[in-house]
């Protein structure tokens, strides 16, 4: 099973590779739940660690209707990471519905390929979890990090199981949000995914800096 980190700066993504976490997701302005990092430090992320980093592609906070302006900067910002050699980028799209924007979604899965595309917790505004995921699906993601609609995994793992059962094998469901060392056996045992995504925050600290022992602890949990 895989950790995947929500860093926040080069901090947090030395932290979690040498605390043996599989992935990154890097993004910054935590609060706003994380927007598009800098060229410099996608760049320098990918010069430093050796595990794959995926930086977000969101332009803005607040909610994830972007006009075509914004849809030109996503676009550049997509095809730089791409060019940059990231294996992946989480991003999403809605409608002014809270619908998933699949054709807007899906434009963007075509920029960036061939790097893998994660749906990020855009997903857990939708109003309906499994129309979402069909949408999702056919607009050409990898995966998708979701609550199962709920402010935490803990909350949303029944939603997150019968994702999975409706998924199958065409997609991977990523639990997250509040996942910690002292409830991963519990999303473990009722969910059975395969990947997980923690901020491995611990402490209000205002530098976002992630938790060696926390990233440890989970990496050993999920081994």
């Amino acid at each position: 099973m895989l950790l995947e980190v929500c860093a926040f700066n080069i901090q947090s993504c030395l932290v979690a590779a040498k605390a043996g976490a599989g992935r990154i997701e890097l993004c910054m302005d935590p609060l706003q739940g994380g927007t598009t990092p800098s060229y410099g430090l996608v760049r320098y992320a990918l010069e430093k660690i050796s595990i794959p980093a995926f930086p977000m592609v969101r332009p803005r906070g607040g909610n994830f209707v972007y006009d075509n302006d914004e849809l030109e900067i996503m676009k550049e910002d997509v095809l730089t990471f791409r060019e940059l050699g990231c294996p992946g980028i989480a991003t999403g799209i809605q409608l002014p519905d809270g619908r998933i924007g699949v054709e807007l979604l899906r434009r963007l899965v075509e920029w960036a390929h061939p790097m893998s595309v994660t749906c990020h917790k855009v997903f857990d505004t939708a109003p309906d979890a499994f129309e979402a995921l069909e949408d999702v699906i056919a607009a050409g993601c990898s995966r998708i990090l979701t609550s199962g609609l709920r402010k935490t995994a803990v909350e949303g793992a029944e939603t997150i199981v019968n994702l999975m059962a409706q998924a199958g094998d065409r997609i991977v469901i990523m639990p997250g949000g509040g996942v910690r060392s002292s409830n991963i056996t519990q999303l473990i045992t009722q969910t059975g995914a395969i990947e997980y995504h923690s901020s491995c925050l611990v402490s209000r600290a205002d530098n976002h800096i992630a938790d060696e022992q926390e990233v440890k602890l989970l990496v050993n949990k999920l081994s």
